[in-house]
């Protein structure tokens, strides 16, 4: 097996971090604990937190996006593209909520001027990852090219917004009423064509 370079084993002890003790353990200083090195080194890598952040979250959203690309793949109808997209994305995080808050609700705790110094450059790279997992959808909806995509965009924000209720409600460990397989029947049925 290769040696891991010294950036990839910073990410994987972060993800790490992240696993088995939540997201207020990601600090520097852990990291650099874990591996055996100074915090210096681990800033040399990433210099701030939001670097470190934005690497961590880029391939999950890849991954996210890839997930819904496959499930629409098979489509042909409007209904069932839409089913098979909220199903994937729905999955995708319930598998790892703590992941899902790091990717959703995070970004929106960062102090403003962390998200102006760093926010073109990583909205560049965040771009093109929505732009093919959106069009992957919108192929498959009913409509012309400006509707469809407006449409899947707010599909998956929808997907996002049912799944921000439990990420909240299990980090404050208050379960909701109805269980999360319950709730996403019920969104893709609000979504059906009429």
């Amino acid at each position: 097996m290769p040696h891991k370079n010294t950036s990839d084993q910073i990410l994987e002890t972060a993800r790490d971090l992240l696993a088995s003790e939540g997201l207020a353990a990601v600090s520097f200083d852990a990291i650099a604990r874990r591996l055996g090195c100074t915090k210096q080194a681990v800033l040399y890598w990433y210099p701030s937190k939001h670097n470190l952040l934005a690497a961590m979250f880029l391939p999950w959203l890849e991954a996210e996006a890839e997930t819904a690309i496959q499930s629409v793949s098979g489509t042909t109808r409007r209904d069932e593209a839409v089913e098979a997209f909220v199903r994937a994305i729905a999955g995708f995080h319930f598998e790892d909520l703590e992941r899902f808050r790091m990717m959703y609700l995070l970004p929106q705790t960062l102090k403003q001027s962390a998200k102006a110094s760093h926010g073109a450059a990583l909205l560049d790279r965040i771009h093109p990852v929505t732009d093919r997992m959106y069009g992957a959808l919108a192929d498959r909806l009913d409509g012309n090219a400006k509707d469809v995509r407006q449409e899947a965009l707010a599909i998956h924000s929808a997907v996002l917004g049912l799944l921000l209720m439990f990420g909240l409600a299990d980090s404050v460990r208050d379960p909701l009423k109805h269980n999360a397989s319950e709730m996403v029947s019920a969104l893709i049925a609000s979504l059906r064509s009429t």
